[in-house]
């Protein structure tokens, strides 16, 4: 099944179902998505949750980490993140290291075989790659960290003209999902960012959709390639975690690394 002409692939590996992007990354680059389906978490954390900060059974989340290694036959442990909503970006972090001590909401690395990852539940996952396959880095992005300048420091940290860049926006929270209060729209001082908040159906209330202020942001920032996933989380519950609208919930993770094993 695919949707590659708006953006994504459905892949099922082993028992688990991913998302990969329709991008034209190099050939060494490797993205995915992970799904709820195929997981042994179970209650309001079911099926894949691969986060250990939402009160599931620690076991679970171990054993579901495991099935994420074994079905994309990943080259290292991934490197989980300590996400603050921030826009602070990890340069180059190394494999079976703690990072807990460093907060941070995006990472880059040049190393073949790194896998970084994000975790998130209505945030936006946001990949990049260069066009000849040397950096990739992948970005949390809720509204904090979009107002906070998250995917500008990311590009930064990727330290290439960013017309050479490409990037991919995964499944978020849709806007028609995502009421928000004036405070969030007066974060954003660009009045181009505020254009994509639209007022609701409550007086002073907006709905935003974030993957498209996201594209515009980046595109404004000059990035050769945007495109997004068209699937929400909010309105796919078998599919997506969804903190706006169950609460207590899981997290999809999206990781993204360079094949050692291509050339």
């Amino acid at each position: 099944m695919t949707g590659a002409r708006t953006g994504y692939r459905w892949r099922r590996l082993q028992s688990l179902l991913f998302i990969e992007p329709a991008w034209p990354a190099p050939a060494p680059v490797r993205a995915w998505v992970t799904t709820r389906p195929g997981g042994v978490s179970t209650g309001p954390h079911a099926a894949l949750n691969l986060a250990t900060h939402v009160g599931d059974d620690p076991g679970a989340v171990v054993r579901n980490r495991e099935r994420l290694a074994s079905a994309l036959s990943l080259p290292s442990e991934p490197i989980w993140l300590t996400q603050v909503h921030g826009s602070h970006v990890l340069d180059g972090p190394e494999p079976a290291r703690s990072f807990a001590d460093e907060p941070a909401d995006a990472a880059t690395t040049v190393e073949r075989g790194v896998v970084l990852a994000v975790l998130t539940a209505d945030c936006l996952p946001v990949f990049f790659a260069d066009r000849a396959g040397r950096r990739v880095a992948v970005a949390h992005a809720g509204w904090r960290g979009l107002a906070q300048g998250v995917l500008e420091a990311t590009l930064e940290a990727m330290a290439f003209d960013p017309a050479e860049l490409v990037a991919w926006i995964g499944p978020g929270i849709e806007g028609d999902c995502y009421e928000t209060g004036p405070a969030v729209r007066e974060a954003f001082a660009d009045p181009e960012d505020r254009e994509f908040f639209l007022p609701s159906g409550r007086p002073g209330h907006f709905g935003v959709d974030l993957a498209a202020l996201a594209c515009a942001r980046l595109k404004r920032r000059g990035v050769g390639w945007v495109g997004r996933c068209p699937l929400g989380t909010g309105g796919h519950p078998e599919l997506f975690y969804s903190y706006r609208r169950d609460g207590e919930t899981g997290r999809m993770a999206s990781l993204i690394y360079l094949d050692p094993g291509q050339p």
